[in-house]
């Protein structure tokens, strides 16, 4: 451990990260990706592995929680055997993952204290999944790290990364810079953390963590969010191309970025002789193209894989369409009357036009119908099965990029 790890490893015995209090798990269970149950199904293994086939997930940077109580629970909501291994170096974030799955009455994490880094000598053996959300960014060598984790992977299985993205953290490298300077690292955590709340309160309106609207861990995430944002000794951000070529380096697969919406530049640009240029593209160049655009991407979240994945099966009839976090029949009845659902990303809106039938497949949508069975019903009221494939496609084509409309993984 080099003089950055050990600053490192130090602030996250100050201050777990995130940070939680374990009382609120009574009250809620955090939800986001990369992780959640049914993106892992969808993205990673193309509805195709059983949800009856034990599971094994890494949580490789555990930090204090959040992935493997959201992970963990889902597994036990649904019954799904296997085990979340939580694994992490900070003592202080351990305790508060462990106060958080028993209040919630887990018994299916196993902790683990460790680095990812030594992987091969902890003999956890292989995972279906793994979860890196956070933690490349802050390695001395994000390469190895990536490395560590893919030969960790099970025949077929997968990872889901979050690391930081340049364009969307505008503001926040100029303040590590002045802070280096007004607060240096030799001081103690607590001294530092009052140095940058005081720095904040009087920057000047130029400063542009000032405008950016979208990096806000420093306002709610208490001194854990702003020590982590602000004062933390190693921090990389990775561009499209960047993550692109680390994903790559370690022998894996892109299998998506989430939401994939966000990454088609397309979606952004109605003007026809644009759209000419950028279908010259490949999928990286448009999403390259989308991030550089936008310009508020403060993260990249990705699926990847080591060998070549399955598709999922959007025209097997006895597939199940469920839906990530939205109730079927109410999201049918609250459907615009234009037919153009209404998304927003860090403050760019944009409109969705869904198909005339949405509303009807949707409140039909209930994650236990198949695709053919939801047909079916449609038929018995009159809808002719060729309508009904047609627009349960353009539906399809519509939520899916949003990481909306999965499909289940097979029941056996």
């Amino acid at each position: 451990m080099d003089a950055t790890d050990a600053r490192l490893a130090a602030q996250y015995e100050a201050y777990p990260y995130p940070e939680r209090d374990p009382r609120d798990e009574a009250k809620r269970l955090i939800v986001g990706s990369p992780s959640h149950l049914r993106e892992v199904d969808h993205w990673i293994f193309g509805a195709r592995r059983p949800a009856s086939q034990p599971f094994r997930a890494l949580m490789a940077g555990g930090g204090s929680g959040d992935g493997t109580m959201m992970l963990a629970q889902q597994m036990a909501w649904a019954g799904r055997p296997g085990e979340v291994v939580w694994l992490d170096r900070s003592t202080a974030a351990r305790a508060v993952a462990e106060a958080r799955a028993k209040q919630r009455g887990l018994a299916n994490i196993r902790f683990v204290s460790g680095s990812l880094l030594d992987l091969p000598e902890l003999g956890l053996g292989a995972f279906d999944y793994i979860d890196c959300c956070g933690v490349l960014h802050h390695l001395p060598d994000p390469a190895a790290g990536l490395a560590a984790l893919a030969g960790a992977l099970a025949p077929g299985g997968g990872i889901g990364l979050m690391v930081y993205a340049p364009h969307g953290r505008t503001g926040v490298y100029m303040l590590q810079d002045a802070l280096r300077l007004l607060a240096p690292d030799s001081e103690a955590p607590a001294a530092r953390v009052e140095a940058a709340r005081r720095l904040w309160k009087h920057l000047p309106d130029t400063a542009w963590l000032r405008r950016n609207p979208w990096i806000t861990d420093h306002l709610e995430g208490g001194d854990a969010g702003l020590y982590d944002l602000l004062l933390n000794p190693r921090d990389v951000s990775f561009s499209v191309p960047q993550l692109a070529a680390l994903i790559a380096g370690a022998g894996l697969r892109l299998r998506c970025f989430v939401e994939p919406f966000r990454y088609d530049p397309d979606r952004y640009l109605p003007d026809p002789k644009l759209r000419a240029r950028t279908a010259g593209l490949d999928p990286l160049g448009r999403a390259a193209l989308a991030e550089a655009m936008c310009g508020n991407m403060g993260i990249h979240i990705a699926y990847v894989t080591r060998e070549e994945a399955p598709a999922p099966a959007w025209d097997d009839p006895a597939a199940i369409p469920v839906l990530r976090e939205l109730d079927g029949p109410a999201l049918a009845k609250g459907l615009p009357r234009d037919g153009v659902l209404r998304v927003t990303f860090d403050g760019i809106g944009l409109g969705v036009p869904l198909p005339r039938l949405a509303a009807a497949i949707l409140a039909r949508i209930d994650g236990t119908r198949s695709i053919g069975e939801i047909g079916d019903a449609l038929a018995a009221n009159g809808i002719a099965r060729e309508a009904f494939a047609r627009d349960f496609a353009a539906l399809r084509a519509a939520l899916e990029p949003l990481n909306r409309l999965l499909l289940a993984a097979p029941p056996a």
